[in-house]
């Protein structure tokens, strides 16, 4: 199994609606995508001093395989996805790790 994990920073401009059709969005993934085990996502409520660097969404996805996690990035869902960012996407981190 493959973790997939994201943080997004989005330009101050982003709007509330914005967050919620993003969150709903990800959350369609579900059944939806070939080797996608779980899916987790949501607005950074962190209350942690250190946190200055403003990513606001974060994102975790299990994968059955390392092909299924290939595969992800192509799939038209996640290319929907991507194109909601134009605009509004000011950094984003993504970290792919196998499970051991």
């Amino acid at each position: 199994m493959y973790e997939h994990l994201v943080s997004f920073k989005f330009k101050d401009s982003i709007s509330g609606e914005q967050e919620k059709l993003l969150l709903d969005t990800l959350y369609a993934f579900k059944g939806q995508i070939p080797g996608l085990i779980e899916l987790t996502a949501g607005l950074n409520v962190t209350e942690e001093t250190g946190n200055i660097h403003g990513y606001t969404l974060g994102l975790r996805v299990t994968f059955d395989s390392r092909e299924a996690l290939q595969q992800y990035g192509p799939h038209p869902l996640h290319q929907q996805f991507v194109k909601l960012l134009d605009g509004i996407l000011d950094n984003v981190v993504v970290i792919d790790y196998p499970i051991r």
